[in-house]
């Protein structure tokens, strides 16, 4: 801040001559240990009410706010934002899976021929079913390692411009084994039908 663009004036004459108003707005109090802050509390909420004329059972027209109160507010806050955050990653990752498992049925349908050719030579249903597993999985885990590199690279711009931003190994891991099983269930279902064809329909399929 330039200092010589700063005026600094009495409050009560800022309250009068700028602000046209004789009371303040707010005021901010402090307690030696947080044990007394409830007490605190109370006294200033008596005191308010009989500075404002307050009758007895009467609302108060004034707010008192706590540092505990505003932790609880914030916590609150971060909570439902991380409910939010959770249901939507929830989403993505069906629609990715769903994704997946089209991409493996599709390519099941375009290898009809491939894995009719590869049973006839002594390939049995499992191994068909482990290699579209694998495949599967394999895209998967490309995606996991897309997405850690994005995040990886906001992380260094969010701390570049000047926000505490990290990324915890313990997410990385977690991540790539999410991306895992996304793989493996959504490939399921591709895998068993390539298992189960039939090796003579499926080299006479065109």
């Amino acid at each position: 801040m330039d200092q010589d663009n700063v005026i600094i004036a009495p409050y009560t004459t800022v309250m009068k001559r700028l602000a046209a108003q004789t009371h303040f707005n707010s005021f901010n109090l402090s307690v030696m240990t947080e044990d007394l802050s409830n007490d605190a509390i109370e006294q200033v909420s008596k005191i308010l009410r009989i500075n404002h004329k307050i009758k007895e059972g009467g609302d108060d027209d004034f707010n008192i706010r706590s540092q505990q109160e505003m932790m609880e507010t914030m916590s609150s806050t971060m909570q439902t934002l991380q409910t939010v955050l959770v249901v939507a990653a929830a989403f993505s990752l069906l629609v990715a899976g769903i994704g997946i498992m089209n991409i493996m049925l599709v390519s099941v349908t375009e290898r009809t021929r491939e894995i009719g050719l590869r049973m006839s030579v002594g390939a049995r249903g499992r191994d068909i079913s482990r290699q579209f597993l694998i495949e599967s999985v394999m895209i998967s885990l490309s995606g996991g390692l897309l997405g850690v590199g994005l995040g990886y690279m906001f992380t260094w711009i969010a701390k570049s411009i000047g926000f505490p931003a990290t990324v915890p190994i313990w997410s990385v891991l977690v991540s790539f084994g999410v991306c895992a099983c996304i793989g493996l269930v959504f490939g399921i279902i591709p895998a068993r039908k390539a298992a189960r064809l039939d090796p003579i329909e499926a080299l006479r399929y065109e």
